[in-house]
């Protein structure tokens, strides 16, 4: 079965894409959503959080979100350091998860595939994209965000210009239509491709 990681900037839609993967049959996987749910589940993830960042890392059992975000949005080494704690547990989950499905190939969506090093353990890589200023005010209307926060996201996440050279597969995500003809003509060549080898 194989690997393959489905990744893009923030606003680019790659939940969207995700979601069309996932009507095809696909087994997805989204790891935000997974590394989340980890961290106020996980006992060993909740005690090192508290190591890290302090008894205000949990409000009783849940996940102190707004006090984190703050203290990692200020300290990067901070943010290194939760990452080297989420990231491995997630992974170890993916591998049991996937161990689960049946299926020609899984689908792993993760915002930072590739600047994580997540690519290296895929057997195909797809990147979803869409133009900065289409990205900018999807996010500006979905959460209520200024142009200026996005486009700070933005500048600090790997360019497309980067990234298009790693992925095995580009989406251009910006007519659902479109979108939905580019999921269907990658589905059939990673079915294709899963089948050969």
């Amino acid at each position: 079965m194989k690997i393959v990681g489905l990744t893009g900037g923030i606003g680019s839609g790659k939940t969207t894409v995700a979601k069309m993967f996932s009507e095809l049959g696909v087994p997805t996987y989204i790891a935000d959503d997974e590394a989340k749910a980890l961290i106020n589940r996980s006992k060993v993830i909740k005690r090192k959080l508290i190591n890290l960042f302090g008894d205000q890392a949990y409000l009783g059992n849940t996940y102190n979100k707004t006090f984190i975000a703050q203290a990692i949005f200020n300290d990067k080494s901070l943010l290194k350091a939760m990452n080297s704690i989420v990231h491995p547990k997630v992974a170890s989950h993916f591998i049991k998860w996937k161990e689960k499905q049946q299926s020609d190939y899984v689908l792993k969506e993760s915002a930072i595939l590739f600047e994580h090093g997540g690519d290296k353990d895929c057997d195909f890589t797809i990147l979803v994209t869409a133009p900065e200023a289409v990205r900018i005010q999807r996010v500006v209307d979905r959460d209520q965000r200024s142009k200026d926060q996005v486009q700070a996201i933005i500048n600090n996440q790997l360019p497309d210009a980067v990234k298009i050279k790693k992925a095995s597969f580009v989406i251009e995500n910006t007519d659902m239509e479109a979108t939905k003809n580019q999921v269907f003509k990658v589905h059939k060549k990673l079915v294709k491709a899963s089948k050969v080898s």
